[in-house]
């Protein structure tokens, strides 16, 4: 009888598999579902296998920092590589200059692990080349024009368009993590460690975990930007005022309402969220009727005092926290969103009541989801209500001259910046 014979990783003939670091490996299936298969980033951790929070909170930083970096890391790769690796080793150096040039992570404890993510022929590619690296990268990185490498190209022509030299900041601001925000219920003490926000929202340094802030824990406090809690603001609800609130998953608005008094009708189309929807509100305490449909063909019956459309559209204003959106967006997706947006709005207006208010935001920089919507918004029988300046304290700059509301990343940098919204108030003549 012959011996029994040793495992052989796959694809990597008369070798034995090496031990693979957890948190490394995690890390590397996340930035190969989104830059190889597409898949968001959020979508791919919670595909991850079961494993320790501190080993998927850890794969998480490594992957957002590859994502946010991307044209940096490979121009830095790039003098070291006579011929264009496999996907999956490509995305392994770039972990390992990653946590090389921006992570901090030990020389030794990079390379050895990413060796170790690769198949045994590449072993000594990926040695070499990270080695390179920690020996002349931090210098070779100072060098770059980061900013423009770290944004594509048709991202950073379209906000110079909009923006001018401003475009600059938005993508510096892209390149560091975001904060912790929280929204609060009325009421509630101002968490330990927080900075409160002249607008409400309670700030934690990046990096906070939200699970050790005992408001969290407490069902009375939720992870909002500072400046997504801005439309449901504006929309100014009081108790028993009726609001619909529209597109409305994962719930932070629709919280932010209920918690106000008002009484809520949350609509959302897609079931998976909805699911999430609950959760949320469930764990808060608070109370709306959601009801699943498309906001576009929902007939309720009866009109609203008030409506709030945070409309779906491209996500580019929440890069900060979301590193992999310009890798999954396209320049054709915008006309696509836009096009999706005005019927919404359309709908938006036939649910108020004569003299009702209406919020309409989008979490865009893209001027197409957001300025250009609120300028047709007039053909929906809709009057504009201007946002006035000490309605958003310490925010006078992103109040344009139409009274809408445009924020960028760079607004607040000295406070850690904030997400890119545009917000335009309406009522019903």
């Amino acid at each position: 009888m012959k011996p029994p014979t040793r495992p052989r990783r796959s694809g990597t003939p008369g070798s034995a598999p090496r031990p693979r670091n957890p948190t490394r490996s995690a890390a590397l299936a996340l930035v190969n579902a989104v830059l190889e298969r597409h898949r968001s980033l959020e979508e791919a951790l919670d595909s991850l296998p079961a494993s320790e929070a501190r080993d998927r909170a850890a794969a998480h930083r490594i992957a957002a920092a590859v994502l946010r970096r991307l044209g940096s890391l490979d121009a830095v790769l790039e003098p070291w590589l006579r011929r264009d690796p496999p996907p999956e080793v490509r995305n392994a150096l770039r972990i390992g200059a990653a946590e090389l040039l921006l992570l901090e992570t030990p020389p030794h404890a990079a390379v050895a692990s990413c060796v170790d993510l690769v198949p045994r022929p590449f072993a000594g590619l990926v040695n070499a080349v990270l080695r390179r690296v920690a020996e002349g990268g931090p210098e070779a990185v100072a060098e770059l024009d980061g900013e423009r490498l770290d944004t594509p190209g048709w991202l950073w022509t379209a906000w110079h368009k909009a923006y001018g030299p401003a475009v600059r900041a938005i993508a510096q601001a892209h390149r560091l993590p975001a904060p912790l925000d929280l929204s609060l219920k009325p009421g509630t003490p101002t968490p330990e460690g927080a900075d409160m926000l002249p607008t409400g929202t309670a700030r934690f340094p990046a990096g906070t975990r939200i699970t050790e802030i005992p408001a969290f824990a407490e069902g009375s406090a939720w992870a909002q930007d500072a400046a997504a809690a801005l439309p449901a603001l504006l929309l100014g609800a009081r108790p028993g005022m009726t609001v619909a609130d529209l597109c409305a998953a994962p719930g932070g608005k629709t919280a932010q309402l209920a918690a106000a008094g008002a009484v809520v009708t949350a609509v959302e189309r897609d079931a998976h969220r909805i699911g999430r929807l609950r959760e949320n509100l469930s764990r808060l305490g608070l109370d709306a009727s959601i009801v699943e449909a498309d906001a576009t063909a929902w007939a309720p019956g009866a009109l609203f005092d008030a409506v709030l459309l945070d409309a779906p559209c491209s996500a580019t204003g929440t890069i900060r926290r979301h590193p992999d959106v310009p890798h999954l967006k396209r320049p054709g997706d915008i006309p696509t969103l836009a096009a999706l947006q005005a019927p919404l709005l359309a709908a938006a207006a036939k649910l108020l009541a004569p003299g009702g208010r209406l919020v309409f935001a989008t979490c865009s920089l893209q001027p197409e989801e957001g300025e250009a919507q609120a300028r047709a918004a007039f053909a929906a029988g809709l009057v504009a209500e201007p946002v006035r300046p000490e309605e958003l304290p310490g925010l006078d700059a992103a109040i344009t001259p139409e009274g809408w509301v445009r924020t960028r990343p760079d607004l607040w940098a000295e406070r850690g910046g904030m997400d890119g919204f545009f917000i335009a108030r309406f009522r019903r003549g």
